[in-house]
């Protein structure tokens, strides 16, 4: 082993071969870190078929014979405003942590972000974008490298999602409304209120037909867990009675069923468009949804949100059951301003 710990081990792009040795190391290092995160094989082959994921170019696997003992994946945005923020994931198997593997892979990002980018925004500003637990060692790491902290995210969960359910305030239907399983059919209606409602959250782009159509095809997708509030009484295209007005779309991951023998309901999506708003539409849509859930069997539920939602989410989330578990902070470091 060389100085920096780093340079005697192979260094590749990911492939989809890989994803049994990749998922190792994700529960190891999972053992270590307690995030609650388990993807199966699946969840980790879906990342090569992401409009918005280069695996060839813009990812990483450090190995030690045939054991991965690290990784980085980066996922472009579909806009740049006002900068190209290059989302990027990554981990190192804690037995190799303090050999200077993960400075290299965020030192390889820096240059393999930079043609990716100019592919798809030329001259525009660009800043990588990662995250980490608030009080982790990686907060040293990304102060060391250049990153600012930008903004803090819960982890939020409900542990018993029976007796959360139970406890549910009276939240009726709203006059003028009326709630509906996401469908196929409704999937442009979803998409819809889902980029008029995050258009003044925190780094939030629009998200194109081709990101979408990836995420509601996904295994982890439950379409019969998700719903979508309409105003009633006005005519609508596929099916629909009116306006699209909320969402609430979840999903559940088999590896972390197989893993803790638990079914979470993860709910990867709460909006409401501008014209729902103040209406306690998003609050009672979410109320139905974790109801349908705990009638179907989950046993939990969990979701994240921005500290700051300038919609008043986190409270709206406390009011439904869920609990803060952890706190993440997004590290940001301009590449090109």
């Amino acid at each position: 082993m060389s100085a920096d710990g780093a340079t005697e081990l192979t260094w590749r792009p990911l492939e989809r071969g890989d994803v049994a040795a990749w998922r190792l190391l994700l529960e190891i290092i999972e053992a270590v870190e307690r995030e609650d995160e388990h993807p199966s094989e699946q969840d980790l082959l879906e990342r090569f078929d992401d409009p918005y994921v280069d695996t060839a170019r813009g990812s990483m696997a450090v190995w030690d014979g045939d054991r991965m003992v690290g990784y980085h994946w980066m996922k472009a945005r579909t806009a740049a405003d006002p900068q190209h923020d290059f989302w990027q994931v990554g981990g190192v198997d804690p037995e190799y942590r303090g050999r200077g593997i993960g400075a290299r892979l965020l030192g390889w990002a820096e240059q393999a972000a930079l043609p990716l980018h100019e592919e798809r925004f030329p001259g525009a500003p660009l800043a990588l974008m990662d995250g980490c637990v608030v009080g982790s060692a990686s907060e040293a790491l990304f102060r060391q490298l250049g990153y600012e902290q930008v903004r803090w995210y819960h982890n939020m969960v409900v542990a018993d999602l029976a007796t959360a359910v139970a406890e549910l305030p009276a939240s009726p239907v709203p006059d003028g409304v009326v709630f509906l399983p996401f469908t196929a059919e409704r999937s442009a209606d979803a998409l819809r209120v889902r980029n008029d409602a995050f258009r003044d959250h925190y780094g939030s782009v629009p998200q194109s037909s081709e990101g979408w159509a990836h995420f509601v095809g996904g295994t982890a997708f439950r379409p019969d867990g998700s719903f979508i509030a309409y105003e009633r009484g006005q005519e609508g295209g596929a099916g629909a009675p009116g306006q699209p007005l909320a969402i609430v779309l979840a999903e559940e991951y088999d590896g972390h069923r197989q893993a803790t023998g638990r079914r979470d309901l993860y709910v990867a999506l709460v909006g409401t468009a501008r014209a729902g708003r103040k209406r306690g539409i998003a609050s009672a849509l979410l109320a139905h949804a974790l109801r349908r859930a705990a009638a179907d069997g989950f046993d939990t539920s969990t979701l994240g949100v921005d500290m700051d939602s300038p919609t008043g989410a986190v409270g709206l989330y406390e009011r439904l059951g869920y609990r803060p578990e952890q706190s993440y902070v997004a590290q940001q470091k301009f590449l090109r301003r």
